[in-house]
């Protein structure tokens, strides 16, 4: 089947090569002689409530040195492609929720969105893990000093971060006692007046912060451990950490099967499970990576799988 497919992203000259996982998506996209259209967040607008879109035609190569080139610029109604990824980075602000109304006008036209735009709205990546209380750490979610200093004396060793960051940034580590606490709590609050989330530390992210990538709410079968250097504690590929594929373990498939459902009833087609030790700590669907680095380790082809479930809801949806 050959499929029109968009692609919304950050700029693709900036990519990570190596490391990108969109780029291992239009290289299957290109595998399948599919045409892909390549648009940044400026690209989009909205004329007479049909959603438009000036994008350029895109080849792309498994070439270090030259991994994209760009076709002719023209202006189409995004109703005239088959599939969206929507893989535009965080932060989660306000452009980024007016690009998600925009493809959700597309959507409306028949147009398959991954994922799903209202979706991508509605679950942040942080709070949307309270859904499942049960597999998470003990958790708080407040823009309260009193109720913040309550959990950091309950629990005496947590981390606090803000609700709307990735990559484990501005994310605190605070132990008994540390007299920058208050600090803390006031710059992510904004003296209190922003949430932000703080959790019992899960001591178990020395052996890695696991990544476990869902497609259509089933796991694949490997999760990449990512083990935090030795001069940082945080288990983020960007902060430094290591990287190594590891089998699933059975907490982390009951994890997978608590919440799989949630995610194919939310049109959540592509996504990524963080946990520490047996705890669910994010669920990523904006832009959820480390497809090359499975992919690699463990001879999987994980955007192949994801393109054979595009298609799939695709035909389930003519």
């Amino acid at each position: 089947m050959t499929m029109k497919l968009g692609v919304v992203m950050d700029p693709i000259s900036h990519i990570h090569y190596k490391k990108d996982s969109t780029l291992a998506m239009l290289w299957e996209a290109a595998k399948r002689e599919w045409p892909i259209y390549y648009f940044e967040q400026k690209d989009l607008f909205l004329k007479n409530g049909v959603a438009y879109g000036t994008g350029r035609e895109l080849n792309v190569y498994q070439d270090a040195k030259h991994w994209y080139e760009f076709g002719e610029a023209k202006t189409i109604a995004l109703s005239d492609l088959d599939v969206i990824l929507m893989r535009k980075d965080p932060p989660f602000d306000r452009e980024y929720i007016y690009t998600t109304y925009i493809l959700e006008q597309a959507e409306r036209d028949g147009v398959l969105v991954v994922n799903k735009p209202q979706s991508l709205r509605d679950a942040n990546e942080k709070l949307f893990t309270t859904w499942f209380s049960e597999c998470c750490p003990q958790t708080l979610v407040t823009r309260s000093m009193s109720r913040l200093r309550e959990f950091f004396s309950e629990h005496r060793d947590i981390v606090c971060k803000p609700l709307d960051a990735m990559g484990g940034s501005s994310i605190f580590h605070l132990r008994e006692g540390d007299p920058n606490a208050t600090v803390v709590f006031e710059t992510l609050t904004r003296r209190e007046t922003h949430f932000m989330m703080a959790q019992k530390f899960i001591p178990e992210i020395i052996a890695g912060d696991k990544r476990i990538l869902m497609i259509n709410g089933e796991p694949i079968p490997f999760a990449l451990a990512r083990i935090p250097s030795k001069d940082d504690w945080r288990g983020n590929l960007v902060a430094g950490a290591e990287g190594v594929a590891r089998p699933l373990t059975e907490r982390d498939r009951k994890i997978c099967e608590v919440v799989g459902p949630t995610l194919r009833d939310k049109g959540l087609m592509f996504v990524g499970l963080d946990i520490i030790g047996d705890y669910l700590t994010e669920i990523n669907v904006t832009s959820p990576t480390c497809i090359r680095e499975l992919d690699e380790q463990c001879q999987l082809d994980i955007s192949s799988t994801l393109f054979d479930c595009i298609e799939q809801q695709y035909d389930a949806a003519l």
